[in-house]
């Protein structure tokens, strides 16, 4: 599948991501913030902040949809080794200059991204691999969900169990109209018997991009410690470095 044609805009003042430097890895955690404030206080961004800064080895700052440029300035991906996002019912409010922006900062300077869970319909993960996110379906039921760990030698996977149950979550069921992954870390199922590709990374010009489908918004998912454990991982995966 031919790649983004946003990747071969020029970068300004972007350079590479330094991967030697001895310092915390920066990661700009960023949410639309319609998730429910009773769930998740600080917002899912913050969740996922608190997840990294607890790891240690991280600098984390939170963006919003409402903050100013929508918290993607040229300045915070600028800052950023990666970039996490959980987007939901206001996809297309995003608007396409900083999908451009964002695009560019993976492929050309090699900014990791994270999409989370609904995010497969968010409009930087459809412009970077070239494809349309959509699933083969949902169901908004509240069961548990079982996470298999299909790649335990992958970095993303380190201090798993070969499997584990997510207590509350939202079906989502292939076909999953999405680049096929490089990687395959985890595979979901549901409780009709529905399977989901809930784990895959993909190379992205010199950007790593890893999609992880647990964590619908009404639900605690992010702060269940095995998703915490993968939160830290992927973003030390996704800056290409183990980080201290």
């Amino acid at each position: 599948m031919a790649d983004s044609p946003m990747a071969d805009s020029p970068m300004v003042d972007s350079p590479m991501v330094d991967r030697t430097r001895d310092r915390p890895i920066r990661v700009l955690c960023w949410s639309e913030r319609t998730e429910p404030e009773r769930v998740y206080p600080q917002g899912i961004n913050g969740a996922v902040a608190q997840a990294l800064e607890g790891a240690g080895g991280f600098e984390t700052r939170t963006a919003r949809l409402a903050d100013g440029g929508q918290g993607l300035t040229e300045e915070l991906l600028g800052w950023a080794d990666v970039l996490t996002w959980f987007g939901h019912g206001r996809h297309r409010m995003v608007e396409d200059a900083n999908v451009e922006r964002i695009v560019r900062h993976i492929r050309e300077r090699g900014m990791g991204y994270i999409p989370l869970h609904s995010s497969h319909h968010a409009k930087p993960f459809k412009a970077v691999l070239d494809h349309s996110g959509d699933l083969g379906g949902w169901r908004e039921d509240g069961r548990p969900s079982i996470v298999y760990v299909v790649q335990p030698d992958h970095p993303i996977a380190q201090g798993l169990d070969r499997l584990f149950v997510v207590p509350q979550e939202e079906m989502y069921c292939e076909p999953f109209r999405i680049r096929p992954p490089n990687e395959l870390v985890f595979i979901s199922s549901f409780a009709h018997g529905e399977v989901f590709r809930s784990g895959g990374c993909w190379q992205a010009g010199r950007g790593r991009v890893f999609y992880f489908q647990p964590g619908h918004e009404t639900y605690p998912v992010y702060f269940q410690p095995e998703i915490k454990t993968i939160l830290v991982n992927a973003a030390r995966w996704a800056a290409g470095s183990k980080g201290k």
